[in-house]
């Protein structure tokens, strides 16, 4: 009887030992996750809040140098800066900053509104001024009437060196 009651003994702390791997749990500690977002009106803001409640993540904003007036997001004017923006594929509106500390980060999400059918060539910007090697980039949108998988194909195009996981509509 004794030795069965050391054998469940041993069994426990033996169980008990591998439930509290210590090396698991720094793995987990590693991973760190960051939302980026450009919001023009305040809506991707509150995506991007919530993805990173539910992603329990840290968020960074990408913030235009320029801010954008009323006037310069009237897609419906032919003249206004979102739509001469969008119409040259080679724009990169200046951004304000850098995310310094994006090396900590292993999953990145991108967000934006969805502008003519693809992401803000701001994002470009944000993209193309940080290393993104080795993270897994997701991609959300909040859009009026578009999905998220033109912008998802266009960036995954543009930027075919970079691993792309999810992408989610979010409005």
């Amino acid at each position: 009887m004794k030795n069965i009651a050391l054998l469940i003994a041993a069994c426990s702390l033996f169980f008990g030992a591998c439930a509290q791997n210590p090396k698991g749990k720094e793995n987990k500690e590693m991973k760190k996750t960051l939302i980026v977002y450009f919001s023009a009106t305040g809506t991707t803001k509150a995506a991007a809040q919530r993805l990173a409640k539910e992603h329990d993540a840290d968020l960074y904003e990408i913030v235009p140098e320029q801010p954008y007036s009323d006037a310069d997001l009237d897609w419906r004017d032919k003249t206004s800066r979102s739509t001469l923006e969008m119409k040259d594929k080679s724009s990169r509106p200046a951004i304000a900053g850098r995310c310094e500390n994006i090396a900590d980060y292993d999953t990145v999400w991108i967000g934006f509104p969805v502008w003519w059918y693809t992401a803000p060539t701001i994002v470009n910007t944000f993209i193309e001024a940080h290393d993104l090697n080795g993270k897994v980039l997701n991609v959300f949108a909040t859009s009026g009437g578009s999905t998220v998988d033109g912008s998802y194909n266009d960036l995954k195009k543009a930027y075919p060196q970079y691993q792309w996981g999810e992408r989610r509509l979010m409005n």
